[in-house]
């Protein structure tokens, strides 16, 4: 055989594959997980697989009613939403979605996924011959009473699914040692492959060269529902509250049935006049928020929260970032590099790292330039490409 021939049958090993993307939310609705799935059907599209996004209809409701998924570009990428048996948050029970899968070569499951997950380890057992590949986002903590009695069967099967994956990947695996599956992670170390996020470098960048101006803007990128309760909005509000000295404006993108509650904790703190709820905005609209911003904050406050794209956006965009230190997020950057760590729920040491960030210019700057060069050598879609691709050539070999 010629050496063209080799070259065109490893080239063809990994092209024209059938991929499903499983995800238990997807673009317009707003979260980590689904933005993870966007851009990774985004990547594999561009590698010139098929791919399909399964993902449960959901009713967008009023909070979410601005995000058109007109506005998303997805390439080649189906999306097909199912509709749900039975729904309770985000746990959603989708039992046609097995009769689907066998359209598919790989099956690429984000997890968590309750009431779907075990559908999809229910086909992979009848199926060994199906590659599965499990994204682990996060644990999921602090659950109410009823959802951690619907989820009680996705947690008891949880190891059997990890089991049979063909290979587990994770955005860091900081989070993963000292998650609720790091027991399996020492027993399992082959299975498992670090990617971090990508975010698209030509999208989220520096538009503009930053004038130096009286007022500091103080930017929060997050869902305001009770399903983020983990993201910490309420330490940030404390903590800017204190800031002494310095004018600032805390814009806050972001919608949900928990608006109510901070936008009356900004007035119960006397900052009503300093905060100002954006709502939620598209990309477009989201990178000239980050390009008007002089620090971004990312104050999340337990295992909930596994990484922050968010920070990277903010980062791709030159801004300096103050984010909490814990699992997997204080592995995105380097502390007193591209911004600052903070201890959760530290309403004292947030302010502290705030005013050291807004009052010097210096520190802004060189932190700035720090974090864009950061996101073009780690986390730009191109490197994510090359980390995916090798591991689904690896699956076929």
């Amino acid at each position: 055989m010629s050496l063209a021939s080799l070259v065109n049958l490893n080239l063809n090993k990994t092209r024209d594959m059938k991929i499903a993307q499983i995800v238990c939310v997807f673009p317009p609705y707003p979260g980590g997980i689904g933005n993870v799935a966007y851009y990774f059907s985004k990547v594999l599209d561009r590698l010139s697989h098929q791919v399909t996004v399964l993902t449960p209809d959901y009713k967008i409701n009023k909070f979410f009613k601005n995000t058109k998924l007109e506005n998303i570009e997805l390439g080649n990428v189906d999306v097909l939403k199912l509709k749900s048996i039975l729904t309770y948050g985000k746990g959603v029970f989708l039992p046609q979605l097995f009769l689907y899968l066998k359209n598919f070569d790989i099956i690429h499951l984000h997890y968590p996924f309750f009431g779907t997950a075990e559908i999809v380890w229910l086909y992979k057992l009848l199926h060994p011959k199906t590659k599965l590949i499990i994204h682990y986002h996060m644990d999921v903590v602090n659950l109410p009473l009823l959802a951690k009695i619907l989820s009680f069967p996705s947690k008891l099967i949880r190891t059997l699914l990890l089991k049979s994956a063909d290979k587990i990947t994770c955005a860091s695996l900081d989070y993963i040692k000292n998650s609720d599956i790091a027991n399996f992670y020492q027993n399992h170390k082959d299975k498992f492959y670090e990617i971090p996020f990508g975010i698209d470098i030509e999208e989220f960048k520096i538009k503009n060269k930053k004038e130096e101006k009286d007022k500091k803007n103080i930017l929060f990128v997050g869902t305001l529902d009770k399903a983020h309760y983990f993201k910490g909005l309420e330490y940030l509000l404390n903590a800017v509250s204190k800031l002494q000295d310095i004018d600032f404006q805390l814009l806050i993108i972001g919608n949900g049935d928990r608006r109510e509650h901070y936008e009356n904790l900004a007035k119960k703190l006397n900052i009503k006049d300093k905060v100002v709820f954006v709502g939620f905005v598209d990309n477009k609209k989201l990178v000239r928020y980050y390009n008007l911003a002089d620090v971004f904050v990312f104050p999340s406050i337990d295992k909930s929260e596994a990484f922050g794209m968010v920070l990277l956006e903010a980062m791709a965009c030159g801004i300096p970032v103050i984010a909490s230190n814990i699992p997997g997020v204080r592995s995105v950057f380097k502390d007193k590099e591209q911004g600052y760590l903070v201890e959760p729920r530290n309403i004292k040491d947030l302010s502290s790292k705030l005013n050291k960030i807004l009052s010097n210019k210096k520190i802004r700057l060189e932190m700035s330039i720090k974090a864009r060069k950061l996101v073009e050598r780690k986390y730009s879609l191109k490197t994510v490409k090359k980390r995916l691709n090798k591991i689904y050539e690896n699956l076929l070999d």
